[in-house]
């Protein structure tokens, strides 16, 4: 009788152990089954979809590129993951607000340049009409429109992104203050100027004068429109914003190159971007103020050290800047930065210095580590400065353009203030 029973036990252990074995190979078939064929709308399952990413859609006319531009990209590609940009037209902008100083396809090289732009729309509208913002959602998959806080009145008085902020698909980011592209063209026609009565100014004095943002000429109470020189104040941590924050590999090829970078421009982009090609790493060091006025001229830099290192900073070419370079490149700083390689393009303000006694790259030639690269473009900071000069007339309207239009937008803003406190008022 116990034997029965013993043997009836040792069977049920079996079956118990043939049922636990068997779900344990089910379970694994199973699980193997879904990792080589996922599941499908067919299993009744819907698979995870990855998370769509946010599209954010930003235009301008980005004419005198400038940090204040490329902070307001960086700040609309924060609003989302990938920003597209549009770049307005010529024909579109002499409508609207003038002549532009560069011309489409070198504003296009800009803003392909900056680090947070992940895509470009030719020939934007300067306004948003229906049928393209239908563009921008339907075709190009846009989740919202970016524009700054100041008003963007069109020449019949009405807000360029009413539509969009109609249907709900607008955000808004700050301006950046001290800066726009009808100042710096102040800045230029000023410096001419104040070049050209250079008998009457000393060095020192102008180069006062454009270090601390004051103009003489304004302050006399003269005529003009608004034109400042600077005053940009840098912070450290609009300095970290625009940085990569990542510095070179233990084994990375570091290149260096340096210069004034003024008005940065589509030639500056266009050698970083051979510069970057040659190594793992671009180095670039931006010369003071006060270097670049002795080699230069007292009228330069237009734009002051920190305005330059921030619009270098933007370029996705450039890995780390050396904020007040010296001139001349020394063993001791090759030796600090660990640069495998310095270059110079061959085309600059001036060359000159290379056939002098007193060469900034003799170290690097000497050492055998200096190149010369052919620059792609043909401009420098003296060929914007001339394009403003020749058509000094039609700029200097452009900017009391703008100038009454910025004080009229005003006016409206006073305006709504009043009406708002006395609906207040009115209420209390």
């Amino acid at each position: 009788m116990s034997s029965d029973a013993g043997h009836s036990e040792i069977q049920g252990s079996r079956l118990l152990a043939t049922c636990l074995l068997g779900g344990v190979v089910l379970a694994v078939s199973v699980v193997g089954f879904f990792l080589v064929y996922p599941p499908q709308r067919s299993f009744g399952i819907w698979r995870r979809r990855k998370k769509k990413p946010i599209r954010v859609y930003m235009d301008g006319c980005f004419d005198m590129m400038h940090y204040g531009h490329c902070n307001a990209l960086r700040q609309a590609r924060a609003l989302g993951d990938q920003l597209v940009v549009g770049v307005v037209c010529d024909a579109e902008i002499i409508a609207n607000k003038g002549p532009p100083v560069t011309p489409l396809h070198e504003r296009m090289i800009m803003v392909s340049a900056v680090k947070w732009v992940d895509e470009i729309i030719p020939d934007a509208p300067y306004a948003i009409t229906e049928d393209f913002m239908k563009k921008l959602f339907d075709e190009y998959n846009i989740d919202y429109i970016i524009h700054g806080d100041d008003p963007c009145i069109l020449p019949d008085g009405t807000d360029a992104y009413a539509l969009a902020k109609k249907v709900g698909r607008y955000k808004q980011i700050k301006r950046t203050e001290g800066v726009s592209s009808t100042d710096i063209v102040g800045r230029m026609l000023l410096c001419v100027r104040e070049r050209s009565n250079s008998d009457s100014h000393n060095h020192s004095s102008l180069q006062r004068q454009f270090s601390h943002g004051h103009s003489q000429k304004f302050e006399d109470g003269g005529s003009g429109s608004g034109t400042r020189i600077s005053h940009f104040l840098p912070t450290s941590r609009r300095i970290v914003q625009f940085s990569n924050g990542k510095g070179p590999g233990p084994d990375a090829r570091i290149v260096y190159i340096d210069g004034a970078f003024d008005l940065f421009h589509a030639g500056h982009v266009e050698i970083l971007r051979l510069a970057r090609g040659l190594g793992d790493f671009l180095l670039v060091g931006i010369h003071t103020d006060q270097t670049v006025s002795a080699n230069r001229g007292a009228h330069r830099p237009i734009m002051n050290l920190h305005e330059r290192s921030l619009s270098v900073l933007a370029c996705r070419y450039v890995d780390e800047v050396i904020i007040g370079a010296p001139w001349e490149v020394s063993k001791d700083m090759i030796t600090t930065f660990n640069i495998s390689l310095v270059v110079h393009g061959t085309i600059a303000e001036n060359n000159d210095f290379q056939k002098g006694k007193d060469n900034p790259y003799a170290v690097p030639i000497s050492m055998g580590i200096y190149k010369l690269l052919e620059s792609p473009l043909d401009i420098t900071t003296s060929t914007i400065i001339k394009r403003i000069v020749s058509n000094h007339e039609a700029y200097q309207k452009r900017n009391e353009k703008k100038a009454e239009k910025r004080e009229r937008e005003r006016e409206r803003e006073r305006e709504r203030e009043r009406e708002r406190e006395r609906n207040s008022n009115e209420k209390e």
